[in-house]
């Protein structure tokens, strides 16, 4: 099922209830937490994500660009985060901190920088709610698209399918309506869109016009005969 998570990043800070009714109809409202340790960014922590969870019906996708996830990422469940996103490069024990932010009642998942092997975290699959595969190097909003991420999002959604997981595949960076599409060819079924819904006159109906786009582009995928191995 296809996803649409508009990312706050690109939000009026200043206005940030009024930016999440904007987008009502989403299926998420993505908060990336900055801490410019892990990335040179510096955004919002667990009082701005708590403020915004009373502030809206839409639940939290929580992607925490930050040094020592295993010691913050609890708290993050604790303030109404409803999924919250690692980083595999800086979680010290990431099965152990899934685990933990599942039992607390919230989706656990783990992100991958766009130079980290999705292979070697193939065992480690089965503990996760969802994966994202970054599309850009992490920090900061509005960057290019890479599109040599495009066969690790293949790669990712061949392993899943290898184990029989029922875990979502996300990606954040450079999604469009230009990019969408080959996103969800490649077996992404969650989109991190920032200023391209955003920066839009009217938020809620970029929403709309980016999940048709993927869900066709997903159907023509279904209909496709198998791809050559990347």
């Amino acid at each position: 099922m296809v996803q649409i998570n508009p990312s706050i990043l690109s939000a009026d800070f200043a206005r940030l209830a009024d930016e999440a009714e904007a987008v009502r109809g989403a299926d998420w409202l993505h908060v990336d937490v900055m801490d410019s340790h892990f990335v040179p960014n510096l955004t919002l922590g667990t009082p701005v994500v708590e403020a915004l969870s009373k502030a809206t019906s839409t639940p939290l996708d929580c992607h925490l660009m930050i040094d020592e996830p295993d010691r913050w990422a609890p708290q993050y469940v604790e303030a109404g985060a409803g999924s919250v996103t690692f980083h595999a490069e800086a979680a010290a024990a990431p099965v152990r901190l899934a685990r933990e932010i599942k039992a607390l009642g919230a989706r656990a998942s783990m992100a991958l920088k766009p130079a980290t092997p999705v292979e070697q975290y193939e065992d480690l699959l089965p503990e996760l709610d969802m994966l994202l595969i970054m599309t850009v190097e992490p920090g900061f909003g509005g960057q290019a698209f890479l599109d040599i991420m495009l066969p690790k999002i293949r790669r990712a959604r061949r392993l899943m399918d290898k184990h029989g997981l029922q875990m979502w595949l996300q990606v954040d960076g450079g999604v469009s309506a230009s990019t969408i599409e080959q996103c969800a060819e490649a077996g992404a079924d969650v989109f991190v869109a920032g200023s391209s819904v955003y920066g839009t006159d009217d938020p809620a109906a970029a929403v709309r016009a980016l999940r048709e786009q993927a869900e066709e582009a997903a159907r023509r995928a279904a209909d496709a005969p198998p791809a050559p191995s990347a």
